[in-house]
């Protein structure tokens, strides 16, 4: 532990060999970090500039994009700081705050897919009514709650725990997540049972919602026509991909980082790096790629870029 200023530092242990590859990991994460931005924003761009695409489906991809962009900037900077720097620190209290804006971001993303599932749900069992009840207001109201919600909810867990005692002062990660409650010397009840009201309520509640909403549709769809079942796997299974991936990720934080289960630090390594990454990454892909109307406009966005460079 080092003291400047009366502040306390805690050291990120979870890097391999960062002094001997330090280049290397800097250019790669650079360069990952370069593309989640480019390709989610691109993906924002064309839903904001094509009014067609003006529809709340297409409104909670967009701030699911941009949630991963945050995401990213959360993590990646302090990252490529960490991979050039002699020691790779970070003050408890920027430790605290990147705690924060990380899970209010994961389960910002939980809850966006929630509005999606539910959206979804509406447009496809009842159609007629979508308009109505997926007004610009509710949409608005969905979007403030996905963000406000983990807000609040993490700065209160947070809020409990900064002044409480360090008995460690080394995590065994690469950025501040779950781990960072093995530092302290006492677990209040209080604090504990907080915790676990916040996993459920902005985790595994919005997750049953997602699969009850999903079944709904199939049932639906089971008994409709062969159009109705196409738009179903159309506008549904995309969301269903970031869904799993997302839960499997979140699954092994809670289990392998609160648990402390022995994982070798590569392996440790690995998959906590697939958090940062995967969805932030492929979500744009998933997204181009799978819906139709906005693979459509991409497909135009590059076929004129490519006419401009020629």
């Amino acid at each position: 532990m080092e003291e400047e200023l009366n502040e306390t530092y805690l050291t990120l242990d979870g890097h391999l060999e960062v002094h001997k590859y330090r280049y290397l990991y800097f250019v790669i994460v650079f360069i990952v970090y370069i593309l989640i931005i480019c390709s989610n924003s691109t993906i924002v761009y064309l839903i904001w500039k094509q009014h067609d695409l003006h529809e709340p489906m297409y409104i909670f991809i967009a701030a699911l994009l941009m949630n991963s962009v945050l995401l990213s900037t959360n993590i990646y900077p302090k990252l490529l700081i960490d991979f050039l720097s002699e020691k790779q620190i970070i003050t408890k209290s920027a430790c605290l705050f990147q705690f924060v804006a990380l899970y209010t971001l994961v389960d910002s993303e939980f809850l966006l897919l929630s509005a999606m599932a539910y959206d979804r749900y509406v447009a496809i069992c009842k159609p007629l009514k979508h308009p109505t009840i997926m007004k610009r207001k509710i949409v608005i109201i969905f979007l403030t709650l996905a963000w406000l919600l983990p807000a609040s909810q993490f700065a209160g867990l947070a809020a409990m725990r900064v002044n409480q005692k360090l008995c460690s002062f080394t995590l065994k990660v690469i950025f501040c997540n779950n781990s960072i409650y093995n530092l302290f010397c006492v677990t209040s009840r209080a604090t504990s049972l907080y915790g676990v009201f916040v996993l459920i309520n902005l985790s595994v509640f919005p997750v049953i919602f997602i699969v009850f909403t999903y079944i709904r549709i199939l049932i639906i769809c089971y008994h409709s026509s062969g159009e109705v079942r196409k738009k179903a796997a159309q506008t549904c299974l995309p969301h269903l991909i970031v869904l799993m991936n997302y839960f499997f990720l979140i699954t092994y934080d809670v289990i392998v980082v609160r648990l402390e289960t022995d994982v070798p630090k590569t392996a440790r390594l690995m998959l906590t790096l697939q958090f940062a990454v995967y969805n932030p990454l492929f979500n744009p892909f998933i997204y181009g790629l799978k819906m139709k109307e906005i693979s459509k406009h991409l497909k135009k966005l590059l076929f004129r870029c490519n006419n401009a460079d020629i």
